[in-house]
């Protein structure tokens, strides 16, 4: 039977492991409250691989009027509207009658007749 001979270490790697275990047990105390274990090597970790990739918002689009416009309203412009004039008489069929107030010219009006009244045209 062969006898199991004990791995030496390597001097350089139990030195620092025995620096590394002294200085933990001499660590003042406030030190050691904020300790959470691991190993520090004073430098921050390295990030290796590609950059963050960044979205930007789109950017805002200028809309322009309609190309199409409304066609302007209808209007018609009313026939012989001149001012009403003094001493208008109403045409209507066979009589003619003169009107009481003044009114646009083509205006309706009427004039007693036999029967009732009889519709025309105010001149």
């Amino acid at each position: 039977m062969t006898a199991i001979r004990p791995v030496p270490f390597r001097p350089l790697l139990g030195r620092v492991l025995l620096l590394a275990l002294a200085g933990a047990t001499l660590m003042p105390a406030a030190a050691q409250a904020w300790w959470r274990g691991g190993v520090f090597f004073g430098f921050p970790p390295v990030y290796v691989g590609p950059p963050p990739v960044y979205y930007y918002p789109p950017a805002p689009v200028y809309v322009g009027p309609p190309v199409t416009y409304a066609a302007p309203p209808a209007y018609s412009a009313p026939s012989n509207s001149g001012p009403p004039l003094a001493g208008q008489a109403c045409y209507a069929g066979q009589w003619v009658c003169p009107l009481d107030r003044p009114t646009p010219s083509g205006n309706a009006c009427s004039c007693p007749a036999n029967g009732g009244l009889s519709w025309g045209r105010a001149n």
